[in-house]
């Protein structure tokens, strides 16, 4: 499969960065996006890496296992954009924001594509890009990024856990899962949480009074 992702990548003729998020959906939290650039590829890398694909079709375990090989085989950023931002900024923007902080840390040259994972493009960027619909599926450097931004977030979310372990965030990573929406509303929001993902939620609580 990593072969494949690679192709699409050289296909471009010149150097590319991809890009990812992690962390959009969830109601706590910060947004994580990574940037990679693989600078040379040998057949013993592409073999390192041949369970490369979209973090989200990957095990945890899968993704763990990749991470530190990704990490130390490429040029990369990894950013995270904090709950207080995202709740002045809303979330599309922050994380158009960690990507673009993200590229723009690991850029030397202008002879450079951006490939940007979705359909929107980096705002208020200077270098070239272009956006890949499902492109951590098809891209070597997305699904790269893919795993950086999945695999440091979720790391994140394992030690707010540790510090607010009644929400289960160990599990459900800041998703509304059932047991977390009941935790909310046992508990209460915490620092760590989105309260506008939270307003259909406690909209519809008031109406059941």
């Amino acid at each position: 499969m990593s072969k494949e992702l690679f192709d699409f990548d050289t296909q471009f003729n010149i150097p590319v960065i991809g890009t990812d998020e992690a962390g959009r959906g969830p109601a706590a939290g910060g947004v994580y996006a990574a940037a990679v650039q693989f600078e040379k590829v040998t057949d013993g890398l592409i073999k390192d890496l041949e369970i490369l694909n979209d973090s989200k079709k990957l095990t945890p375990k899968k993704r763990e296992s990749i991470y530190d090989c990704i990490l130390n085989n490429t040029l990369n950023k990894i950013i995270c954009i904090e709950v207080e931002e995202i709740e002045k900024n809303n979330i599309l923007n922050s994380s158009l924001k960690a990507m673009n902080i993200a590229c723009s840390s690991i850029i030397k040259s202008d002879n450079i594509l951006v490939l940007v994972d979705g359909n929107k493009l980096i705002r208020n960027f200077k270098y070239p890009q272009k956006f890949i619909i499902k492109g951590d599926s098809k891209s070597a450097s997305i699904a790269a990024a893919s795993i950086l931004a999945k695999v440091t977030r979720d790391r994140y979310m394992l030690k707010l856990h540790e510090e607010f372990p009644m929400y289960n965030w160990a599990k459900n990573a800041g998703y509304l899962t059932k047991e977390h929406l009941e935790a909310i509303d046992k508990y209460g929001l915490t620092k760590y949480h989105r309260p506008s993902f939270l307003r259909k939620h406690f909209e519809k609580q008031l109406s059941l009074l």
